[in-house]
């Protein structure tokens, strides 16, 4: 596979795996050297005051909403996210849908990145449902003065 240096990171579904795109993710993240990394927390679906809604879709809604604050602040888009890591409390296929439906809404027509989801029994806070974490990547001059 050859890169462009221009290229930060190239996402794509490699001949001979399944086509993940129905579930909102790519298989692989392949980033170019000379551009830096950035790391966000682990965003949950809580407005700036704090406030949690109890709606599982609500909460993955706010936290891509949130997911796409932090990496603004970074002077980045969600496009330039390479890698998600989702946990969900309790996940079944219906939660499954409504994440790969707001993962396709948030990024539009561009390639979604590589995701790990992790079923989890609980999350930090009691009333958590969903929480995302990213690694994105970003040239090196995209840096905010």
């Amino acid at each position: 596979m050859s890169h462009q240096n221009d290229v930060p990171m190239q996402l794509s579904n490699p001949e001979g795996l399944y086509d993940p795109t129905e579930n909102g993710y790519s298989h692989l993240a392949v980033i170019s050297p000379g551009n830096r990394l950035v790391l966000v927390a682990g965003q949950g679906g809580e407005n700036a005051s704090g406030e949690l809604p109890g709606d599982f879709h609500l909460q993955v809604r706010w936290a891509l909403a949130n997911l796409k604050v932090a990496i603004n602040a970074a002077g980045g888009e969600l496009s330039d996210i390479a890698k998600l890591t989702t946990l969900v409390v309790d996940h079944d296929e219906d939660k499954l849908a409504v994440l790969a439906e707001e993962i396709r809404q948030a990024w539009g027509s561009d390639p979604t990145p590589v995701q790990t989801l992790i079923p989890v029994p609980r999350l930090a806070l009691d009333a958590m449902l969903f929480e995302v974490e990213a690694t994105a990547v970003l040239p090196v001059e995209a840096y905010p003065s």
